[in-house]
């Protein structure tokens, strides 16, 4: 049996051994953040050296003391628009809430709606007196697929007109005029995303300055992040859990922003998961990528042979959660869990709006 094979045989024997339960841990309400920080970048940071095990503990903004001149740090662009709609059922006044998943083509979307069982092919869901939907299919996943008429306007403008930001279901408050803005990076450009790309939300313009001026580049990719970062995953057997697709792209001039900065060395830093899952897509032999754009449902958890990245900036995460894996497959599954006990001590906030991670 030669090296490589044996190698294949040894990953796949590693692979069985982490099961479900491997990334439980418990996580009290109190430590889940409700709300933002006041400013971005005061945030708590947690510095995770994977190599030895020390843990420092900093504000987001001291991120410029772990990177030097031409590093690069890859943010993704990916724009969060206002999904979560409010409308009136036809003949019952019944209230229906319809999560606006992905628009299919012109004025046709998936979405979910709740109560599902109260909503049926054939029902108009009237969200103002002249705008409206009509239910014509269900989905495989329990969703359904409505027509929009709206009049004249751009679909666009009516929802960011009727929409409320999709807040995560963790966050027990309703969404407010401020979430638009704070549930949003500052260089959000690329709209498409259900979810904010969270680890991004604690950069500031002044930060990205900062980092310019010290000779610290950053480019970008999208990943439009949908409804499956907050599913659960049912199966204790890792290898059976499919992730939802997400589309992404990674243009050509940040591949060559990548492909030069592991050319000379430097260091690659990705800012979320997000930015994780569609830089390790379109990754190639070698330490180089290519330009693309598509489609990914690759699911990342321990082992897993990193060819793209030297550090992570995430924020902390759900139990059993596809995102905490990651992160576990970039260190070491008990390192990451001992990184969350001391985060708790030191009382960091978790989840979307709470405090960052530093994994180098």
């Amino acid at each position: 049996m030669n090296k490589n094979i044996n190698e294949d045989f040894l990953m796949i024997d590693k692979r069985i051994k982490y099961k479900l339960s491997d990334f439980d841990y418990p996580l009290a309400k109190k430590y889940i953040a409700q709300y933002p920080a006041q400013r971005r970048d005061r945030a708590k940071l947690l510095v995770v050296h994977k190599d030895t095990g020390k843990m420092e503990h900093r504000f987001f903004y001291n991120i410029t003391d772990y990177m030097h001149k031409n590093d690069l740090i890859l943010l993704n662009n990916t724009r969060v628009f206002p999904a979560r709609l409010f409308a009136i059922k036809d003949k019952t006044d019944a209230r229906v809430e319809v999560f606006l998943l992905r628009e299919l083509e012109n004025n046709l979307w998936e979405a979910m709606v709740r109560p599902a069982r109260k909503v049926r092919i054939g029902n108009k869901l009237m969200f103002t007196s002249k705008i409206y939907c009509d239910v014509i299919d269900n989905t495989i996943s329990g969703g359904r697929v409505i027509r929009f008429e709206h009049g004249n306007s751009s679909i666009y403008d009516v929802i960011e007109k009727i929409g409320n930001s999709p807040l995560p279901p963790y966050i027990k408050r309703p969404a407010d005029s401020k979430d638009k803005m704070r549930y949003q990076t500052v260089f959000a450009q690329e709209r498409g995303a259900v979810a904010a790309p969270t680890a991004g939300l604690h950069f500031t313009k002044s930060l990205l300055g900062k980092l310019e001026r010290r000779g610290i580049k950053h480019d970008f990719v999208t990943l439009h992040i949908g409804l499956g970062t907050f599913r659960s995953i049912q199966v204790e057997d890792l290898n059976r859990h499919q992730m939802d697709s997400e589309y992404f792209e990674v243009p050509p001039k940040t591949a060559m922003s990548i492909n030069e900065t592991k050319k000379k060395r430097r260091k690659v830093f990705a800012v979320g998961t997000s930015c994780v899952r569609a830089l390790e897509t379109v990754a190639v032999s070698g330490f180089q990528v290519t330009p693309k754009r598509g489609w990914t449902d690759k699911f990342i958890y321990p082992p897993y042979k990193f060819r793209m990245i030297d550090g992570i900036i995430t924020n902390l995460h759900l139990p059993k959660s596809t995102l905490i894996m990651m992160v576990s497959a970039f260190a070491d599954v008990d390192l990451i869990k001992k990184a969350y006990r001391e985060a708790k001590k030191k009382d960091y906030r978790f989840l979307s709006y709470g405090d960052a991670m530093l994994v180098l």
